[in-house]
């Protein structure tokens, strides 16, 4: 991703996206009205790494973006 911005927001959603299904019963609750209960649980395997993911992601994407800004800052701005 040529964007830093992008990478941001890709992290970040994902973050919120498994925090929530990770800290709150949604994604149970989806499984059970599918009739898919039986796999409830395997989700601490699935969302437990995901969720370590996601936030190293979002930490990689702040950096870059910190990096990137200071990089090329504009020099006119600077005044």
């Amino acid at each position: 991703m040529a964007n830093p911005k992008t990478l941001l927001r890709v992290s970040v959603i994902g973050t919120v996206l498994v925090a929530l299904c990770c800290f709150t019963p949604v994604l149970v609750i989806l499984l059970g009205a599918v009739g898919l209960a039986a796999l409830t649980g395997y989700l601490d395997y699935v969302l437990l790494p995901a969720l370590v993911f996601f936030i190293g992601l979002t930490c990689y994407a702040v950096w870059r973006k910190k990096k990137h800004d200071a990089c090329c800052e504009n020099p006119s701005t600077r005044e």
